[in-house]
Parts: C-alpha cells; structure tokens; sequence
C-alpha cells in the first residue's frame, strides 16, 4: 500500500498516544480547545478558508495470497549421481522414513519391484516441441468436441459441480475445464504405473532428481494416508500424475480433499473428490470468488513491446496504459494485472490476466495452458446455457 500522508509535527505530536490503540477506539487525552472566531468585520462575516482537498491515491493492490505449503527437495545424498545408484536408493529409503515416517521395510519392498521404464527417459529428453504459437495452440482445446465434452460432463454431474463451486467459489465451469484440458474428461489419466515413473525419475535423470525423488517419498506417504489406494496398481503420466487432475504425490496429499464425507479422498476414481480437489487447489494459490480471469487489451500505435518477468499480477492498469496498453470496452477492470503478448489466428493478440489468471497458471505454469482453460470454460458455460457462440 502507499504511505499515508505525513501529519504536521503539531499535531502529530498531540495525537501519538492515540496511535497505539485501533482508529474506532477513544484517546484518553484531551484535545486542544479551539480557537475563538474572528469577529465579524465591516463588510460582512470573515470568509471561511476553502477545504483543502488532498488527490486520491490509486486503490491499493489486492493483497497476495498466503503462500501455500512449501515442498522441499530430496537431499544431495539421494540425488547426487556421483554416488553409487544402490547407494543412493538406500540413502532414500533413510530418506523417506525420517521425512515421512513411512515403514522402511514396505520401501525397500516396492523399491525392490520397481523397474526404470527407458520410454519414460526418452520421453523427459527428447527435446522439447517447438513452440507453439496461439494459433497452433488454442484448437487443440477450443474445438467442437472438446467443447461438447465439456457440456456433457457438466450436463451428468452437474449437482456435485454446483455445490462444490458453491462451497469454494470456483465456477463450476472452471473445474470441468481443467479435467478436459488434463485428461478429456478422464478418457486418458496415463497408462505409466507411478512407482515406475517416479522411481526411474528419482535415480536415473539427475536434472530433476531431487523433484521426483522428493515426490517418491510423498507415494510412500501417501499410501499410508489413503490406504485404499492401490500404489503398485497407480496409473498415470510419465511424469508420475495421477487421476483426472492429474494431481503429483505432494499436491495429493497437500490440498486434495474428501469431497463426500467417506473419510478418503480418491482422485482416481470418485468424481466428487475431483471436483472438491481441484476446487481446493485454486482456493489455496488464491482464488478470488467472483473476480475476473482475463480481459482482452488494445495495444496503442507505436507502443513498444513488454514482457513481464513472470505472470504475477503486480502491475496496475494506469502503468500499462502508460506503456500503450488497456483494456477493450467492455472488458472487465481489476487492479493487478498481468500482460500477455500471443499471436493469434488473426494477427497479435494483448491481455490482461488478473489475480484468477495468474491461479490457473500454478496448475500448470504454461500462459497459454490457463488462457485455453479460461476460454474453454466460457464455452462450456455458454454451451450448457444453451446459448454457444465463441469465449474469450
């Protein structure tokens, strides 16, 4: 927030006592009294001074939200490639019991039964796709049947969907999106078995080891905390995702919830738990219910080009518009924003993505991933109405 206005020393001095108690509550020290009025002078009343009338500030930023439960790394002992691989799988199962109090001989036992899957290598080195543009990437998850999808899981679960956006203020929309955009509406959750995935990633790709070594030990804990969960039968990306959220081990265990009160939450297979799960995960990054996600910008003529650093919302609507950019009518208004640059089918494209916005990207930290759920989620709102025509 901007600082307030210093007081004049006078006065400022006369009222510090006051200042350690709330502004509502009384101060115990009396005020000066006031001075007597000028008498009247010969051509009328003395003239009252004019108000001094100080500008209004810019509203202040809305708070960033508490950050959410940290999820820290594997230690080097486990990770390090210079040291032994048998050595480095038995410094994890040390590893896994200290940090979770998980039952060191159940590890070593699904360890010894773990196989390191090649495809799941070749898959984390192939060299990444070349980048896509809007254009390219949006019909991949703005099409008719995406869309169609999208109404028709709505249209079968429609009441589970409306209660938990009631509970936790995430459009019911916004929760199919993600599913569709994550698994086609649990069509394809991934066929790699977790321990595979995880196990080969922990010990057999030192880039991202101390990641998935640390989401290794989250499987093991997580078993003990859902034990109705299969984990040698767990299925999922190659990447060790799992469900129609596709939800890591550590976010499973951190911020999935029981969605109907069986005491378990299942995100392989109760619909309810999705949808509670994926609603959970955008409260606990900092949704904000009934806030804006996106409005579409004019760049002015001559505007040089701007790349924020990352997606956070921290710039205010006057300092974009004093680089050249704002928002079309009509478009909605929040203060904190963030600017995206795409070049779409028909030619660049500008907007601001808001505090929502930038919620979507902690699913997936990809600008173009939480632009394609917010707008496939506009159509399958729209769809659902009955009314169809294109989202933002």
């Amino acid at each position: 927030m901007l600082p307030s206005r210093p007081m004049k020393t006078r006065v400022f001095v006369r009222l510090a006592p006051c200042l350690i108690v709330f502004a509502f509550a009384a101060c115990a020290t009396d005020a000066p009294a006031p001075a007597p009025p000028s008498p009247p002078s010969a051509e009328g009343p003395a003239a009252l001074p004019e108000p001094v009338v100080e500008p209004a500030g810019p509203a202040p930023l809305a708070p960033p939200p508490p950050p959410p439960e940290q999820r820290p790394e594997a230690p080097a002992s486990v990770t390090d490639p210079s040291i032994p691989r048998q050595q480095r799988v038995d410094n994890f199962v040390e590893y896994a019991v200290a940090t979770h109090g998980v039952d060191a001989a159940r590890v070593r036992s699904v360890l010894a039964q773990a196989q390191v899957r090649q495809g799941i290598l070749d898959a984390m080195a192939r060299p990444a796709e070349r980048t896509r543009t809007w254009a390219e990437y949006r019909p991949i998850f703005l099409n008719d049947a995406r869309i169609r999808g999208g109404r028709d899981f709505y249209a079968a679960h429609r009441a589970a969907l409306d209660r938990t956006a009631a509970e936790t203020g995430v459009p019911a929309e916004y929760i199919v999106a993600i599913i569709g955009v994550e698994t086609s509406y649990g069509g394809f959750t991934g066929n790699n078995r977790i321990v595979d995935a995880l196990y080969t990633l922990a010990f057999d790709h030192p880039p991202r080891a101390p990641f998935f070594a640390a989401e290794l030990g989250h499987l093991f804990a997580l078993e003990r905390d859902e034990p109705t969960l299969d984990l040698q039968g767990l299925r999922g990306s190659y990447a060790g995702a799992m469900g129609l959220g596709q939800f890591m081990p550590s976010s499973y265990r951190l911020w999935a919830k029981d969605g109907d009160g069986d005491g378990h939450r299942n995100l392989i297979g109760n619909l309810d738990d999705v949808f509670a799960s994926i609603a959970n995960y955008f409260v606990v990054f900092g949704w904000e219910r009934g806030g804006p996600v996106v409005a579409r910008a004019a760049r002015a003529p001559g505007a040089d080009d701007f790349k924020p650093e990352n997606m956070e919302p921290v710039h205010r609507l006057e300092e974009l518009a004093a680089l050249g950019y704002v928002p079309m009518p009509g478009e909605p208004v929040a203060e904190g924003a963030t600017l995206l640059s795409l070049e779409g089918a028909a030619g660049p494209e500008y907007w601001f993505g808001y505090r929502n916005f930038y919620v979507i990207t902690r699913y997936n930290r990809s600008p173009m991933y939480a632009l394609a759920v917010h707008q496939l989620a506009r159509e399958i709102r729209a769809a659902s109405a009955g009314s169809g025509g294109a989202g933002q």
